[in-house]
């Protein structure tokens, strides 16, 4: 569908949040609340999209500052919703055909039901139509009243309507589809003559009626789409609902969730056919993860790419790395931004790892630390090895060549190279280079004292 432009008011604090952040940018699976209608709009065809902005308008901007198709109208005074619709005017200069109307809290909204409203709205040929729901429990929302032949006659909010009003189980869920002709030619005739002496955009479709042209409601198959955010129980509930959509869609896909309830994915995420994951794993942002891997109870994964048939251990933690297929992880490991892990590395537990390459068939089975080190393949890093990286200033490199074997707590203090085919010995720090096909050792000469212990006690 063409010419159609969207609105999305954003311009509130959202004070019932009890936050420092303004409601709109704090997170649903993953993302800021905002972008969720954005993205709504976006699928229902409309562009421009317009935020009309006002609390931290600068942060809201900013996550948007790459986005082509995004326009901004600030509404530096809140005075109502028909007061933050006037200030698009600018905006949208020129633009002639169908707006829609969004509000920023509405996370669950889908662009098939956007795309929905705009074919009824058009079909019927409205100038305004407010799309509706008729959930378990209405309060707080505005009641939609309607005339004999359906046909919407006032949208009443919950703080002006009478005791009867208040009994009617439609409501107003704040998204309107509306010709923009209609929509700025009366803008400015919205009055404040109402319990919180704002600018209602209700009130155009009151308006509506007295000019004699079509107002109609279109009911939303689902009441959860409409719901508001407006506090932190109802972002938790947004949340769940979300997670549990996210979920589904990758169940279908060929994904094995053990329990959908206690796994936590976030927008955005992909996973391969045949992979499974177990309860209690959080993956976001930007995770990628490849066919018949399995990811075990407690993982937290986030900004990563995994391969096929890789196993991610019990209660690891990944963050910006990188494994190649047939990867073991944990349990209980750390890789950390910048770990690359070719083809058949194993990473045991309590390993951590940081800007470190590891090379195919490599592994530092247990108590390890390499962090800023090149490792070639089928190097064994024995337990409690550490790259010494850090001189107090800057950090150095460790390169590790091709078949090494380093034995158990053994130092490398970097910048230091151990060639191709070496043994570096248990206990030794190394502090030099080592040449390829070398023995490296470095200890204390051992002194054993005969009887000491005796003479102690004594």
């Amino acid at each position: 569908m063409d010419n159609i432009a969207a609105v999305i008011l954003a311009a509130g604090k959202g004070t019932r949040m009890k936050s420092g952040l303004v409601k709109v940018l704090h997170p649903a699976a993953g993302r800021p609340m905002i972008a969720w209608p954005v993205d709504a709009a976006r699928g229902a065809g409309a562009a421009p999209v317009v935020l009309v902005v006002g609390h931290q308008a600068e942060e809201v901007r900013s996550h948007f500052r790459d986005a082509a198709d995004i326009r901004f109208a600030l509404q530096e005074e809140q005075l109502g919703t028909g007061h933050a619709v006037a200030r698009t005017r600018e905006a949208l200069a020129g633009f002639s055909g169908t707006v829609l109307l969004l509000c920023g809290d509405t996370p669950l909204l889908r662009p098939e039901t956007l795309t929905t409203l705009i074919r009824f709205h058009r079909s019927h040929h409205a100038a305004v139509t407010v799309l509706t729901a008729v959930p378990d429990d209405p309060h707080g929302y505005g009641r939609v009243l309607r005339d004999e032949a359906g046909r919407v006659v006032r949208i009443v909010e919950q703080k002006d309507a009478t005791p009867a009003e208040q009994r009617i189980g439609e409501i107003n869920s704040g998204i309107y589809c509306m010709e923009a002709e209609f929509l700025f030619a009366n803008i400015d005739a919205i009055g404040s003559d109402n319990a919180q002496n704002e600018f209602y955009l209700t009130d155009l479709v009151a308006i509506a009626g007295q000019k004699g042209v079509t107002c109609l409601a279109m009911s939303a198959a689902d009441a959860d789409e409409i719901m508001g955010v407006n506090d932190r129980v109802q972002l938790a509930e947004a949340a769940r609902i979300l997670r549990r959509r996210i979920n589904r869609d990758l169940m279908l896909s060929g994904v094995t969730l053990i329990d959908p309830e206690q796994t936590y994915i976030d927008h955005g995420v992909s996973i391969g056919p045949d992979t499974a994951i177990h309860p209690n794993c959080h993956i976001g942002r930007g995770t990628v993860i490849g066919a018949a891997c399995t990811i075990e109870a407690g993982a937290h994964i986030e900004r990563c790419r995994i391969g096929n048939d890789c196993h991610i251990k019990a209660g690891s933690v990944l963050e910006g790395a990188e494994l190649h297929d047939s990867v073991a992880v944990g349990p209980m490991a750390h890789l950390r931004p910048g770990t690359l892990l070719h083809n058949h590395v194993k990473i045991g537990n309590f390993v951590e790892t940081k800007k470190a390459v590891m090379g195919e068939g490599s592994k530092a089975s247990h108590l390890t630390y390499l962090g800023d080190a090149e490792i070639g393949r089928d190097v064994n890093i024995g337990c409690g090895t550490i790259t010494c990286n850090y001189d107090g200033v800057n950090k150095h490199r460790t390169v590790i060549g091709d078949e090494v074997f380093i034995g158990s707590d053994v130092q490398l203090v970097a910048p230091v190279t151990v060639g191709r085919n070496s043994l570096v010995a248990a206990g030794t720090t190394v502090t030099r280079d080592v040449p390829p096909d070398s023995l490296a050792i470095a200890r204390a000469p051992q002194v054993n004292k005969e009887g000491w212990r005796l003479r102690k006690k004594q």
